[in-house]
């Protein structure tokens, strides 16, 4: 289950996530939150502003304060999300002679290649029955399902024996998959440095060195007027040494030196954290939280080294480059320090991998008289906190799928209690932000679903020491239908408003000066400039920064950082992601809609080369997610470009149960109305093939790929099921497939707190519409099945093994002649739900990932 991640309303945005694909997870940042499951995975209350804003919409692609390190498919929460199971890198792929050679779209249909394969492993069968509510099922597979002591050790003989035969299968495939690989790295620069972003002290930036595969975070101090509202760019002219992409503006980035180290007098370069040297004698790592201390003399920075999403906590001095002593043995993501650099807040999870509750730490003590802060013991809902950008506040937000509740922590005086900012109702959603404003405590804007569900933004008072209920809230701007309110970040004299509407995501900048600001003006509205693409806001940890960064990107398009002035609203670009040998202008994206039975538009993006024909004749690389109101935003990939030049239209179904139509699309897609995510990309599969009434061909119908993970794997078990002729390939990432079976076991990571999402199967009503479209409770009719590609991890918190290993024992029992065109990826070593660690080895899986797409569709070139 899930996860970016980050899933009430959406829930939480990832860090880390997708900077270059789907596989990012590892990120160098200032804040970091796995919420709810998406994503993909809940990754990240935007670690990339430092996580200051109110965000009621997971968005676990968000880079963090300091750099994404995993490249590869955008994944989420992602959660709150599932994401792809592959760790470590175990098939290093020789890259090809050249790399950037312009490949010219493929035409026509090759003949698929017969290779002769070993017959796959067969899984034991056991009788069992599971009995609920009168019905009976039959679950052979039951054995595979022991966790810990109570595991089979039949189950990891037969995981070895599934990655032995899905190597040996795709053994031809390696010289594609290489070429491909050449080509995804040529995009990547030599020296990938990030823009740079500001703190009060000092300009940090993030980059990968050339033969490195992990980031180093990186930072200059100089001197700044804190106490100023007046302060700009202009007035830190220091050539701190940040190599700039081309088109940097001079009047907007004069403290940005061209060249790292290249003038007389610049403050020196300091490395704050080399994520090369901590994964030296590891096959895996990923960051938790990167988080530097207001002083910004100390970093706290964890690390998960298995996969299994549980972090050691370790604390850096940065004027020694050495780590303290006390290390926290077992954290989770989020963390925040107190105003005074002396106390550091995390949360850590339980047995069932949910955040139940919130520790203090002192630095110079032991980690065993670390104190206890709150505690949540509701099995629904999870913990996640943060700092607010002014420094001022800690955050803490206890949310299930629909209910959430907020608590002030006060930064100055870290051992009070914490104090709630609006009590608990179920069925009510809300975040808070602090804002100073010249008044002793300042106020807090609150983003809430309270008689809005497409949000509003409310005012509240910081609260008392007895805590305060929503009475206590005033209207600030109310909800508007035909734009959904995502998140607020507050600036010194300023809001920064994330939004979703028919033209996708966009940003609005109010003035919001003092308490009683009038809140419901237009303000100026911000806009991608490329063609679906994707405007966010960038790194920002500095409360009073006047022009704050905002990236800009698409599919095609690798991203742009500017700097939006808060006064005018005007934008200055200030780097630009290089991509050797790439050409954004070679590619071609477009919206179009398909309406299925019951007279629902489902939308869909189509990518394609522009020498590449909406004609019916080409293969389609089909992607999908649907779950958790989560959108999977239109984030630069530089695997996707292999895709294309080969002639293949890339489509991402934006079905019901994701966020893109706001909060009812989702209301339409879980619980009883799940089926409709599943209906959804069938609609969008038949229109593009022209199936449907009134529609022509655009892609070719016999050689359409769909591919999905997590709650997208449980969408491709569920189209598999229903409609296996309608696919020529299915890949189904770590996927959620034995629905029913999982949902019952409270024992299993992220059951309990996901009922709301997908029902509980205790009651008789929701047993029923669950066990309706379980995937491994309705396989398909044998005889009629695609090739399928499954992927796993041993390590995966999220989606436990033993369900996709289950499905496809029972989909090889049940069709044998079929069974070798099953292939079951797994990663029986270190790798996570996210997939592997490093740029190079989650470009990798994509690379293997792509090639067996591209020779089930018959694209051999």
């Amino acid at each position: 289950m899930e996860g970016p991640g980050e899933a009430v309303l959406g829930g939480v945005p990832g860090a880390g996530e997708a900077r270059r694909g789907r596989h990012v997870v590892l990120g160098v940042g200032d804040e970091r939150v796995v919420h709810q499951r998406p994503h993909l995975e809940r990754l990240g209350l935007d670690p990339q502003e430092g996580v200051e804003g109110v965000d009621l919409v997971e968005d676990a692609r968000r880079e963090p304060d300091g750099v994404a390190t995993r490249v590869g498919r955008d994944r989420a929460r992602l959660g709150s999300a599932r994401r792809p199971g592959e760790g470590g890198e175990d098939e290093r792929r020789e890259r090809g002679e050249d790399g950037t050679d312009r490949r010219q779209p493929s035409r026509g249909r090759a003949r698929l290649p017969v290779v002769t394969t070993p017959q796959p492993p067969t899984a034991p069968r056991e009788p069992h029955e599971h009995v609920e509510h009168g019905t009976v099922r039959p679950d052979a597979y039951h054995w595979m399902s022991g966790r810990g002591d109570a595991a089979d050790p039949r189950f990891l003989d037969y995981l070895r024996a599934e990655r032995a035969f899905h190597d040996d299968a795709v053994g031809h495939l390696v010289p594609l998959s290489s070429s491909l690989l050449a080509e995804m790295v040529a995009r990547l620069p030599e020296t990938d440095t990030t823009a740079p972003w500001r703190r009060s002290g000092s300009w940090y930036y993030s980059r990968v060195l050339p033969g490195s595969d992990y980031p180093q975070l990186v930072r200059r101090i100089h001197a700044i007027e804190t106490g100023s509202k007046q302060d700009s760019v202009e007035h830190h002219r220091i050539d701190d040494g940040i190599r700039l992409g081309p088109n940097v503006n001079p009047e907007m980035a004069p403290e940005m030196a061209p060249e790292v180290g290249s003038a007389d007098g610049a403050a020196p370069e300091e490395v704050v954290l080399d994520v090369a040297a901590l994964a030296e004698g590891v096959d895996y790592l990923e960051l938790g939280v990167t988080l530097v201390s207001p002083d910004e003399r100390l970093l706290a920075y964890s690390v998960d080294t298995d996969g299994d999403e549980v972090y050691e906590l370790r604390f850096r001095d940065l004027t020694t480059g050495e780590d303290l002593d006390e290390v926290v043995p077992r954290s989770y993501y989020g963390g925040a320090w107190s105003a005074d650099s002396r106390w550091f807040f995390y949360t850590v999870h339980d047995d069932a991998y949910r955040p139940h509750q919130v520790w203090r730490h002192r630095l110079g003590t032991p980690v065993d008289e670390d104190v206890l802060v709150l505690t949540e013991p509701d099995q629904r809902f999870e913990l996640h906190l943060r700092a607010s950008r002014s420094g001022r506040a800690v955050l803490v937000l206890a949310e299930s799928r629909d209910t959430g509740e907020s608590w002030f922590l006060d930064a100055e005086d870290p051992t009070a209690p914490p104090r709630s900012i609006g009590g608990r109702r179920r069925g009510v959603v809300y975040r808070a932000e602090h804002v100073p404003d010249g008044t002793p405590h300042g106020h807090l804007l609150v983003v809430t679903d309270d008689d809005a569900p497409e949000l509003r933004l409310v005012r509240a008072p910081v609260p008392p020491a007895t805590g305060q209920d929503h009475t206590s809230w005033t209207l600030a701007r109310p909800e508007d239908p035909s734009e959904r309110l995502e998140r607020v970040d507050a600036f010194a004299g300023h809001l920064v408003l994330s939004l979703r509407s028919e033209q996708g995501h966009v940003l609005r900048v109010l003035a919001a000066e003092g308490p009683h600001a009038d809140l419901t003006a237009p303000g100026t509205l911000l806009t991608s400039a490329f063609d679906g693409g994707y405007l966010r806001l960038g790194r920002n940890p500095w409360f009073d920064e006047p022009a704050p960064l905002v990236v800009d990107q698409s599919r095609t398009q690798p991203p742009v950082a500017s700097r939006v002035s808060l006064a005018s609203g005007d934008l200055t670009e200030v780097h630009r992601e290089a991509a050797p040998g790439h050409d954004p202008q070679d590619y071609v994206t477009e919206r179009r809609t398909f309406t299925g039975n019951d007279g629902v538009p489902v939308p869909a993006t189509l990518v394609r080369h522009r020498d590449t024909p909406l004609d019916g004749s080409a293969p389609c690389h089909l992607w999908a997610y649907g779950a958790y109101e989560y959108t999977f935003e239109a984030e630069w990939d530089a695997s996707l470009p292999a895709l294309l030049d080969r002639g293949v239209v890339h489509v991402h179904a934006h079905v019901r149960g994701g966020g893109e139509g706001g909060r009812r699309w989702w209301q339409d897609g879980h619980l009883a109305h799940k089926q409709h995510t599943f209906d959804d990309l069938l609609t969008v599969a038949d229109g593009l093939a022209g199936d449907l009434p009134g529609t022509t061909p655009l892609v070719d119908g016999a050689r359409l790929a769909t591919r999905g993970l997590s709650a997208g794997g449980l969408l491709q078990g569920a189209v598999l099921s229903r409609r296996p002729e309608r696919w020529r390939a299915v890949v189904a990432e770590v996927p959620f497939v034995d629905v029913v079976t999982t949902m019952l076991d409270a024992s299993i990571p992220l059951t309990v707190n996901e009922w709301d999402e997908w029902g509980d199967p205790h009651l008789p009503d929701q047993h029923a519409w669950m066990l309706a479209y379980s995937p491994y409770d309705n396989l398909p009719p044998a005889g009629h099945r695609p090739d399928l590609l499954v992927t796993g991890a041993l390590h995966d918190p999220r989606v436990m093994v033993h369900e996709p290993a289950k499905w496809v024992a029972a989909l090889r029992h049940t069709d044998p002649a079929w069974s070798p065109r099953c292939l079951f990826r797994v990663e029986v070593g270190a790798g996570s739900h996210a997939g592997p660690s490093g740029r190079e080895g989650a470009l990798a899986y994509e690379a293997d990932v792509h090639a067996w797409v591209l020779d089930r569709l018959g694209v051999t070139a």
